[in-house]
């Protein structure tokens, strides 16, 4: 493919970052790839891998002269690393980010950036429940919906030259306002994994099941739940402490669905349960059809040797 960028500048180098790595290294996508984390440890790992053509000490060393600036760090972070890189940006450069919040990034980013510096925010809908440098693969994005978030720019030609980066790496490619994105984010993200991390919790402060009862036991259902509740914690509290609006509306909803079923189990009501989940699993079709997972046995799971 042809190269987009001269210079990427990834700030912070875990998942979505080297991700990003690979997959512009695989599409010929950048002419240099620079990278820096505030870890010396983390650095270390990346320069092992060699997933950047180079790894800096700084911040600013990292983005001083790149085309595309992406901000690869927790919610909470962003505004701190936008201080920190302003003085060096380029005219005409790119910042973006990779956050799950667009509205909390956008209020924390942009009145830090220089005039003559575009601020492109985008979200890719994608990761694991795996963290840093060594955990990225090329293939992330494949299928993925990656949102451009493009509140603050009205050069067209930047948004474009942005999009079609996250096209080469992969993604699906869509637009969305800040606060529309976040909405939508508390009722497809956040939210769901508030509720695994809660059910998790529940199943370890129940002291009538042991541990060992929880892990012999488990079934898919319960498997997933601790699968999303492995995400980085970090990153996760910032999403919340800065989605709070979106996701206690969101979270409110559920509540009173919850209600709900739970009058109709303690009713008896096996009609409008069945009912209930006959609407909930057209959902299910509907993200296989769409091509946003899998409709193969287990859940498209390696099979184990034991099932």
């Amino acid at each position: 493919m042809t190269q987009i960028y001269d210079r990427v500048a990834l700030i912070g180098l875990g998942l979505i970052a080297s991700s990003m790595a690979h997959a512009m290294k695989r599409a010929g996508l950048a002419g240099e790839i620079v990278g820096y984390a505030r870890s010396a440890e983390t650095r270390d790992i990346a320069r092992e891998i060699g997933f950047c053509d180079q790894i800096c000490d700084s911040a600013t060393e990292a983005a001083q002269g790149a085309d595309l600036i992406v901000l690869c760090v927790p919610v909470g972070a962003m505004e701190s690393v936008a201080v920190e890189i302003a003085l060096v940006l380029k005219a005409g450069a790119t910042v973006s980010d990779v956050g799950s919040v667009k509205r909390a990034v956008i209020d924390a980013v942009a009145k830090h950036l220089p005039e003559g510096v575009h601020f492109v925010p985008a979200h890719p809908l994608a990761g694991t429940e795996h963290s840093g440098p060594r955990s990225g693969f090329a293939e992330l994005f494949d299928n993925r919906w990656c949102i451009i978030v493009p509140d603050l720019c009205e050069d067209e030609t930047v948004i474009a030259r942005l999009e079609n980066l996250w096209r080469a790496m992969g993604s699906n490619v869509d637009r969305m306002d800040a606060d529309h994105h976040d909405l939508v984010l508390a009722v497809t993200s956040h939210t769901p994994h508030l509720i695994a991390y809660t059910m998790v919790g529940v199943a370890d402060d129940l002291s009538r099941v042991t541990d060992s009862e929880v892990i012999k036991y488990s079934a898919a259902g319960f498997r997933d739940f601790t699968r999303i509740a492995a995400s980085d914690p970090t990153m996760w509290r910032d999403v919340f402490l800065n989605n709070k609006e979106a996701t206690l509306e969101i979270l409110g909803r559920f509540t009173e669905e919850l209600f709900v079923l739970q009058r109709a189990i303690r009713e008896g009501n096996g009609e409008h349960l069945h009912d209930y989940f006959t609407r909930t699993r057209s959902i299910r079709r509907s993200i296989i059809e769409a091509g946003q997972d899998t409709a193969a046995p287990n859940f498209g799971r390696t099979s184990s040797t034991k099932p």
